[in-house]
């Protein structure tokens, strides 16, 4: 029955984060329409089995797992909330983990602040409603990193370890990274070779299992191939990520890490900031090192590396709590009237030697000499003496288990607050690169079936992809082989000199670019987009021009059907 309460608050540090992920993630979750990766996300999940298979040999091998796996998530219905729930369930598990992470390396309150720190930061937020792997990835990190320290503690099994970290690995690869943090983890808890043995032997399964994927994915660097290398500026803004942009939270976070990292000698075990340090430190720059010289590095690559930033919070903020309970309790013990002083009025000689028999009285250091009463009466010069009343003095605040956690809870609400300007405009649909949804809409306002629509470059008919019914009945003019059909994204277009017979004979052609598909600068590699921005740019003048949603929408005539000009 001594375990019931206390087996209670680690549950809670486990379920209140997790529900309070969950409703952040479902506030606003039905916010519009799909922005290009969420897109490319329902497209590809939609086809059949066999033909998501035939992709993943040409492109997005990477993403494959996630795309079988949203499969039979949209065949149950095909929109924007269903398919951004799976990202809400991974991060309400996350933030659950990271509650029990915490209760394991700490105590019950350090998980329940991490769990809601973690809830609450805007990164967290923000993956959470993405049609992407990214919250589950994060999840599965937390679950492997929770199963290396009960391996470890309790001389587990590795191999559920080893599983979770190969499934969360093929889900996307560079999770792979949290092994490295791992080994650094066992490195600080000063492990024996016994469990370097178990954990070598679970890393080297995932190792072998994951090789594959990564074989055919770097074979498909090309999808990569608009990122750059990392700067300072960059790890600044990972920084503000990780801790919350707000200057307001972002600070004070900091000064917390540093109080939970900062130890006087070091201890041997797994403890909490040996996890969790590691883990928001070595993934994110191993990833931005490598980026020196061949440019992988995404902030969302490394979400999962957020988790040891709110477990290093919340530790920092348990010892300042621990703290500042000392030395409440120091100043209570010094109080006059309080535990182990005489009551203020009372003479030192009419009741209990402080220390008890044989101690020695505080003002004089001779010894207490025990009288045949019930009491113990001190020296004899000392009889009369009174302690005077000392009515300025403070009552210092010594709240209890239950107040110290609740103080805690309320630190996170405030951090919560100084976040929800910006959790609020991330509901915003505008606040993604494009709005897939709108360039439909503007599609259905304006074209007429008949029409002939040209993309350019090829990846913006994501559009019509997308929102397929705006564009029935529309003649795209460069499509040869459909993208399901084909095993691509976007669909194999015709060559140049194809495109240009199929453009002859047209008075007008609707064109959807990308607007740095307008830049003179700009030269596509493609010949086919080389004859597409060529042949609309010298056989054609643009009439009319729509911008919304990220895209622009142009209305193409033929120079010799321009209208004559007016007198």
């Amino acid at each position: 029955m001594s375990r019931s309460p206390e087996r209670r608050r680690e549950r809670l540090a486990v379920l209140v984060p997790a529900a309070v992920m969950a409703a952040i993630g479902l506030w606003g979750l039905d916010r519009g329409g799909m922005w290009r990766d969420e897109a490319v996300t329902f497209q590809v999940a939609r086809r059949s089995a066999p033909q998501i298979w035939h992709l993943l040999h040409s492109v997005d091998a990477v993403h494959g797992l996630y795309y079988l796996l949203m499969h039979p998530v949209l065949a149950v219905r095909p929109d924007e909330v269903l398919l951004r729930l799976p990202s809400v369930c991974g991060a309400a598990v996350a933030a659950g983990l990271v509650g029990a992470l915490g209760t394991r390396l700490c105590r019950p309150r350090v998980g329940l602040w991490a769990g809601l720190l973690y809830a609450v930061t805007p990164m967290v937020g923000h993956y959470a409603q993405e049609g992407r792997s990214y919250a589950m990835v994060a999840a599965g990190v937390m679950g492997a990193t929770l199963l290396l320290v009960r391996a470890v503690r309790d001389g587990g099994r590795w191999w559920p370890y080893g599983m979770l970290v190969a499934v969360t690995c093929v889900l996307h690869e560079f999770a792979v990274l949290v092994l490295l943090a791992h080994a650094c983890t066992l490195a600080l808890a000063r492990v024996p070779g016994k469990v370097w043995r178990g954990w070598t032997g679970a890393a080297g399964a995932v190792v072998v299992v994951l090789l594959p994927l990564v074989l055919v994915s770097h074979a498909q660097a090309r999808q990569v191939a608009w990122l750059t290398a990392p700067d300072a500026e960059t790890a600044g803004q990972l920084v503000e990520q990780f801790a919350g942009p707000s200057p307001g939270v972002l600070w004070p976070c900091l000064a917390l890490v540093a109080t939970a990292v900062w130890t006087p000698r070091g201890r041997r075990g797994v403890s909490l900031s040996a996890v969790a340090l590691p883990l928001v430190l070595v993934p994110p720059a191993v990833l931005m090192e490598v980026s020196q010289i061949h440019p992988l590095y995404d902030d969302r690559y490394v979400l999962y590396a957020l988790a040891g930033a709110p477990l290093l919070a919340a530790a920092g903020l348990d010892r300042v709590a621990g703290v500042l309970g000392r030395v409440a309790g120091a100043s209570a013990r010094l109080r006059p009237g309080g535990r182990g002083r005489p009551a203020p009025g009372t003479p030192l000689g009419a009741g209990t030697a402080v220390g008890g028999p044989g101690a020695r009285t505080p003002l004089t250091g001779r010894r207490a000499v025990p009288s045949s009463g019930d009491g113990v009466a001190l020296a004899e010069p000392l009889r009369a003496t009174v302690l005077p009343v000392r009515r300025d003095l403070p009552v210092p605040f010594r709240p209890g288990r239950h107040g110290v956690a609740l103080a805690g809870v309320l630190a996170v609400g405030g951090a919560f607050l100084g976040q929800l300007p910006l959790l609020r405009e991330d509901r915003d649909a505008a606040h993604r690169p494009d709005d897939l949804a709108v360039v439909s809409a503007t599609v259905a306002r304006e074209l007429r079936p008949g029409d002939a629509v040209l993309f350019l470059p090829s990846l913006e008919r994501r559009s019509a992809l997308t929102y397929p019914a705006p564009f029935r009945g529309v003649r795209d003019v460069a499509l040869e082989v459909p993208a399901a059909v084909d095993g691509t994204l976007y669909g194999r277009e015709v060559g140049p000199r194809e495109l240009r017979r199929r453009l002859a004979g047209l008075a007008s052609v609707w064109v959807v670019c990308a607007p740095f598909a307008l830049q003179p600068t700009w030269t596509p590699r493609n010949a086919t987009e080389r004859a597409k921005l060529a042949l609309v740019t010298r056989k054609f003048i643009a009439r009319k021009e729509y911008a919304r949603g990220g895209v622009i929408l142009r209305l193409y005539v033929r120079h010799e059907n321009r209208p004559p000009a007016r007198p």
